[in-house]
């Protein structure tokens, strides 16, 4: 008689439906019991003005006769409407600090997700379909930690950001003026900056060689490294675009300190390819967590002429910077640049001093 024997149990086996069902009560604070009619009227609202706040946090279309909301639904439409209504925000402010918060939540929710499938498939050995059928499991005794780490870290980020406002605002009309005559493009606009692309080598042929799980930890680290090193240099990561980074900070020192680390960091990384970098001292419109203006856009221009490992600047950036001893200023031959003519680009390198130190 042949021997049978039962199917190998898998690893990590999914969810159930109840687990699921369970998740969403947590998550969403009970069952779904309400229409979208039923939230509007409950939190005072017509139902036009309800629908333009759920877009603005991301929400897809439902219809009238769709079961999808919960009490904490309706509250959190009443505190958007609340707000208004006691003119803490107008309503075109309130769609707009709205959607920064569904943007930003949504990144942020896939992100951790995505972390948690990586942990399961490195730890457990299994393919990431499996992971990803798991994760559910793993979630329910990490919201509220994860919560509470949310609420502390938006609390400091508005801290930093209410310090830069206040507290580094001196410091950084005291160089606002640097290197610059007063008729540069970028003049009407409010904030002066320092503003820094770092884009890595050879990315796109390189992802084409790469496994999932070595691209993944490429960009991981690439990102990582980033990250730390603008923050330790005072600077404001402000959006990261697969291979590459834009930053910002508030002097033309900060700014050259920080893109110097970083082609020094990618240099120095066995694992990632080096970064081409460039830098910018010039004024900048700031809205919906990004940066705009002339001054982004020949710093990106700048970037792609760079040479592998160095850090190039314009004309009014390195005069901003002469004079000051931790940096060499090398003019470069003249490049005939998109959208601004011919630009004459300047090779930043370490003078005196250790520079930036991330411990």
């Amino acid at each position: 008689m042949e021997e049978t024997t039962d199917p190998t149990e898998p690893l990590l086996p999914p969810a159930s439906r109840n687990q699921t069902r369970d998740l969403e009560a947590q998550l969403l604070g009970g069952e779904r019991t309400l229409r979208r009619r039923e939230v509007a009227a409950g939190a005072g609202v017509s139902l036009l003005s309800a629908r333009k706040i759920w877009r603005a946090m991301g929400f897809p279309n439902l219809g009238d006769d769709d079961v999808a909301f919960t009490e904490r639904d309706k509250d959190a439409l009443k505190t958007v409407v609340t707000m208004v209504r006691q003119g803490l925000l107008t309503e075109e402010t309130a769609i707009s600090v709205t959607r920064s918060i569904g943007q930003m939540t949504d990144r942020m929710a896939v992100w951790q997700i995505e972390a948690l499938v990586e942990d399961l498939v490195v730890e457990h050995g299994v393919s990431d379909a499996e992971a990803r059928r798991a994760v559910v499991s793993e979630l329910p005794n990490l919201i509220e930690p994860l919560e509470e780490l949310l609420i502390y870290s938006y609390r400091r980020q508005l801290n930093a950001g209410i310090q830069r406002l206040a507290v580094r605002a001196e410091e950084g009309l005291a160089a606002s003026a640097l290197g610059r005559a007063g008729d540069e493009d970028d003049a009407p606009l409010p904030l002066a900056r320092a503003v820094g692309f770092a884009d890595l080598v050879s990315y796109t042929s390189l992802s084409r060689r790469m496994n999932e799980k070595t691209l993944a930890r490429l960009v991981q680290r690439f990102e990582n490294i980033c990250a730390e090193i603008i923050s330790v240099g005072g600077g404001r990561l402000v959006k990261t675009i697969g291979d590459e980074v834009l930053f910002n900070c508030e002097t033309p020192v900060a700014g050259a300190q920080i893109s110097l680390a970083l082609a020094e960091a990618m240099a120095a990384d066995d694992f990632l390819p080096e970064a081409r970098v460039a830098m910018v001292w010039g004024r900048v419109l700031s809205r919906l967590g990004d940066i705009y203006g002339p001054t982004v856009n020949l710093a990106a221009r700048l970037t792609s002429l760079a040479e592998p490992g160095t850090v190039l600047v314009d004309s009014v950036t390195a005069s901003a910077l002469r004079g000051d001893d931790r940096f060499i200023l090398t003019q470069l031959p003249v490049e005939n640049v998109r959208g601004f003519g011919e630009i004459a680009p300047v090779l930043l390198e370490r003078g005196e001093g250790q520079g930036l130190v991330v411990d």
